[in-house]
């Protein structure tokens, strides 16, 4: 029963969904901006089948090819660089003062490719919402906004970057929950209990379900019937054809919780699964951040070990920098233990406080001994740190991983007083959003308003890496020094 094709068939034309396209159809296309303006105009068409439009919505460039892709997010960082470029003109030091619509005044390189550019996703949620057929027990993704009020689950059976094990793991949660007695939570005010299902998986092919459920009104001797009712079905019933290594279940009346807010209860299996990238291991807990591209994640840690921490050859072997490397956003630690045998010491900071429990098991499972894991807000915890680190610190890098937020402006100003620090490593995955700013306050002139004292940096490399086939984002690594 769960066995299902793997292609569709386009309601329009008949064909099988590839992301091969035809001479005519690039030639109606043009160049991209008109290529995304028909996209946006034809996703609500009749014309197209359920299938395109999630498609459209999830993974826009799965028509292309995977040289237009790269050659589209090259074009798309170029114009961000500009803009970068074009508002420092008047802040960095040289003789640069051209318009923003200029290219940039510092080397961006060639994107450098995903190895893997279907099925990479190690990490995929899916909801709970009324399908196609108005079955309100349809897991899957939107399509469609709550604001319009036309929101449609659609399953996902057919997206280039799902993994088989992920579409099982999704198929046979929805098969269980149409199974249950209890209804799905589709507004937490109407009601309603099983929610949405992560699911996380390795290289190695372990995989790991976390399902969420709202308790309503149960107690607790209700709701544990129907987590037996789960470890049933996926360990004993049709759902173990998912072989699953770990089951997690939490119970939230809130949209997200960290496992302080509501514990991950591990109903089955294993509490961890593992992850090696670079010749390092790392442990992946439930609600732990990781690249959710491996394969990728290799290229883009290698890269930005490089960029911090950059190695001369001596003779066969090559010699170690010395100093400091500071991590703000650790995450899991990969980062630093990465980079750990080019540095005498890494300091990782972190918000997450599973993330730090997971970071400090992961530089002992790698027998690292010279990481140090710190939890807490990074614009509280920083800047007390710089203070000590002003003191025989030695050589001081720091590397930056935010989220699309961006960074404190008292990180950045932290980061800005710190003079040791003359080489700084910014991993950004939306780079046209508020970490615009942070680039800005970076290497902006000192401004005693904002509190932005100490020297400017100044913008030396770009590096883009494609963590995301089939999407128009990528992960933009820029060097910054001093």
């Amino acid at each position: 029963m769960f066995i299902r094709r793997n292609t569709f068939y386009l309601r329009r034309t008949g064909l099988p969904f590839s992301t091969n396209v035809s001479p005519a159809d690039k030639a109606r296309a043009g160049s991209h901006k008109r290529w995304t303006r028909r996209q946006r105009k034809s996703a609500w068409t009749d014309g197209l089948s359920w299938e395109e439009r999630l498609a459209d919505a999830v993974t826009p460039l799965w028509r292309l090819s995977y040289e237009e892709q790269l050659e589209l997010k090259q074009n798309s960082q170029q114009k961000i660089l500009s803009e970068l470029s074009g508002s420092l003109s008047a802040d960095l030091r040289s003789d640069f003062t051209a318009p923003a619509t200029a290219k940039p005044n510092f080397p961006v390189l060639s994107v450098l490719p995903s190895p893997v550019r279907d099925g990479y996703r190690n990490k995929s949620t899916f909801s709970v919402n009324r399908g196609v057929d108005g079955n309100p027990k349809t897991v899957g993704l939107y399509v469609g906004t709550g604001r319009q009020g036309n929101i449609v689950c659609v399953n996902a059976d057919h997206l280039l970057n799902m993994p088989e094990k992920h579409k099982l793991v999704a198929r046979c949660y929805q098969d269980f929950i149409r199974l249950s007695s209890l209804d799905p939570c589709l507004l937490f005010h109407t009601g309603g209990h099983w929610r949405e299902v992560t699911v996380r998986t390795n290289a190695q092919g372990h995989t790991m379900a976390i399902v969420y459920f709202h308790p309503q009104m149960l107690t607790a001797e209700e709701v544990a019937v129907h987590k037996e009712e789960l470890v049933e079905y996926f360990t004993r019933g049709p759902g173990s054809a998912c072989r699953l290594d770990s089951l997690f279940f939490q119970e939230s009346t809130m949209t997200r919780c960290t496992h302080e807010e509501s514990p991950y209860q591990l109903l089955h299996g294993q509490p961890h699964i593992y992850e090696e990238v670079l010749g390092f291991k790392f442990r992946i807990s439930a609600d732990a951040f990781f690249q959710v591209n491996q394969a990728a994640a290799q290229v883009l840690y290698n890269t930005v070990r490089d960029l911090c921490v950059p190695v001369t050859e001596e003779g066969a072997s090559q010699s170690k920098t010395r100093g400091t490397l500071l991590d703000v956003c650790c995450g899991t630690g990969a980062i630093g233990i990465i980079a750990s045998p080019r540095v005498d010491r890494i300091i990782g900071i972190e918000l997450v406080e599973q993330a730090v429990r997971d970071a400090t098991h992961n530089a002992a499972l790698n027998n690292v001994e010279n990481c140090e894991f710190l939890p807490g807000k990074a614009e509280v915890v920083l800047p007390a740190l710089m203070t000590q680190l002003s003191f025989g610190a030695g050589v001081l890098t720091a590397v930056v991983n935010p989220s699309r937020a961006g960074l404190h402006p008292r990180v950045v100003r932290a980061l800005r007083k710190q003079a040791a620090i003359r080489r700084l490593v910014y991993v950004s995955c939306k780079p046209d959003g508020e970490a615009m700013r942070n680039f800005t306050e970076l290497c902006c002139a000192p401004d005693q308003e904002k509190k932005l004292t100490g020297q400017a940096f100044s913008p030396t490399l770009a590096v883009p890496v494609d963590m995301f086939p089939h999407t128009p984002h990528c992960e933009l690594l820029l060097l910054f020094e001093r």
